[in-house]
């Protein structure tokens, strides 16, 4: 629509600039009760649309009014003082800059990742379920600081894009960079150094343009000390100057830059440069989960609490409010929750609550569990299923085997919640673990209702 009003408008403007024989105009005010439908443009030759700044709603309901008499001019004007044609042109030219450069900005974000080394392919996403759908990971050169894609992934990552359109045409992509079990001393390197920054910057852009993605993630968790996120701040800024030079340089629209980044912006008692995260990002993916997991906690408790009464510093709600708090707009934080729950073997099979002893991992090595999984192994093991509506989260138990994880139910209160508290909107890891995209259809609707 942009693209088309812009030719139309500029097209009456040009018309506008030759000697006028005759006026009758008067002007629309958006302020007023009067809506555009009602102008009659047959009684007029030139109508002005007096607001100071153009937005899209504006300009939407305008060109309907044009539209019934095509020879009627349009001006905008911020005044009712008498302003030269010359000057209405500039004004207008400036108002549909404004309006180019606001079509990017996201109204919702309803995200999944996809991880390729996960069982599920890329075909089975229902893309329709999203607004964006996240392709992890493409991996950091130790020695180049260049941002590459494994040989065994190079097939599916550059026809990610092509294939998730095929059900939603609308659904946007980005490329990943990092991950959990990726090389934290690389990232580290890369961002001290002007030059390997560079070398990262340019060549994530080039990999993205190539493989026809709209953005570019970056997962690096996390910065260890102040040092390192200060290093941070500036790998962002310079990323974000990076993209938008590309833009103008390629005509193509600017490529999204977002992060995901520790649920709170005081990340292990080490401080995000949150103005520079702010500053330089579109999003940050906010990881609220993995609080509790058998590698690193030795009682059971709520993997991605939303709320956690004994643990106040270590939920969900905590770490939005830490993050907006430190200065992000809300309209930048998505909240994230998981599609795989965290097992324990307990030390004491009557002893299954939180808090309960345990005797490290089960069902699998590190006591991972895809929710297709879990669902399968409560119905196997007539496991007891509880809901927690004070913390919003579930466990399941069944002899000595403890499960930790988001039900249905929480993953919906949780998309209320981001709602309600004004964020972008949520995002999940990772897709492939979901039952069917129960749990993704279930995020959707809610975000919609």
């Amino acid at each position: 629509y942009t693209r088309v009003s812009v030719t139309f408008f500029f097209s009456l403007l040009l018309q506008s600039s030759s000697a006028q024989t005759v006026v009758k105009a008067s002007y629309w005010f958006p302020g007023s009760e009067f809506p555009v439908t009602d102008i009659d443009s047959s009684l007029f030759t030139h109508l002005f649309c007096a607001f100071a700044e153009l937005n899209y709603q504006n300009a939407s309901f305008f060109t309907i009014s044009i539209q019934r008499n095509p020879s009627s001019v349009f001006h905008s004007n911020s005044t009712m003082s008498s302003t030269k044609i010359i000057s209405l042109i500039v004004s207008v030219t400036f108002s549909f800059s404004l309006l180019l450069q606001s079509s990017s900005a996201q109204t919702v974000v309803k995200a999944s990742y996809w991880l390729s080394g996960s069982e599920f392919p890329v075909t089975d996403i229902d893309s329709s379920l999203f607004t964006h759908l996240f392709c992890a990971f493409a991996d950091l050169d130790y020695q180049t600081n260049q941002v590459t894609v494994s040989s065994a992934n190079q097939a599916k990552f550059s026809t990610f894009t092509q294939t998730v359109q095929r059900r939603n045409p609308s659904v946007k992509t980005l490329l990943s960079i990092g991950g959990g079990d990726a090389n934290k001393t690389a990232f580290a390197s890369m961002a001290s150094n002007p030059s390997s920054r560079k070398s990262f910057s340019d060549s994530s852009i080039s990999l993205a343009r190539s493989y026809g993605f709209h953005g570019l993630d970056l997962d690096w968790e996390t910065p260890k000390n102040s040092a390192e996120m200060s290093d941070f701040g500036t790998l962002l800024q310079e990323w974000r100057s990076a993209v938008e030079a590309e833009s103008t340089s390629s005509g193509k629209p600017r490529l999204l830059l977002t992060a995901a980044v520790c649920y709170s912006s005081n990340c292990d008692s080490v401080l995000y440069p949150v103005q520079a995260v702010s500053n330089s990002l579109d999003w940050v993916n906010l990881m609220a989960y993995d609080f509790y997991g058998p590698g690193w906690s030795r009682v059971t408790g709520p993997p991605a609490a939303l709320y956690d009464p004994s643990n106040a510093g270590r939920s969900g709600d905590s770490g939005v409010k830490e993050w907006t708090e430190a200065g992000l707009p809300t309209k930048k934080a998505v909240l994230g929750f998981p599609y795989n729950g965290w097992s324990w073997t307990l030390a004491n099979a009557n002893s299954n609550g939180y808090g309960a002893a345990t005797n490290g991992p089960a069902i699998s090595k590190d006591g991972s569990i895809r929710y297709i999984q879990l669902k399968s192994w409560i119905v196997e093991n007539k496991a007891t299923t509880v809901h927690d509506d004070q913390m919003v989260g579930d466990y399941s138990y069944a002899g000595t085997t403890w499960i930790g994880y988001d039900s249905e139910k929480s993953i919906v209160t949780k998309v209320r919640y981001a709602k309600q508290k004004g964020l972008l909107g949520y995002f999940s890891w990772h897709v492939g673990n979901d039952d069917g995209s129960e749990l993704s259809r279930a995020a959707s609707q809610a975000w919609d209702t």
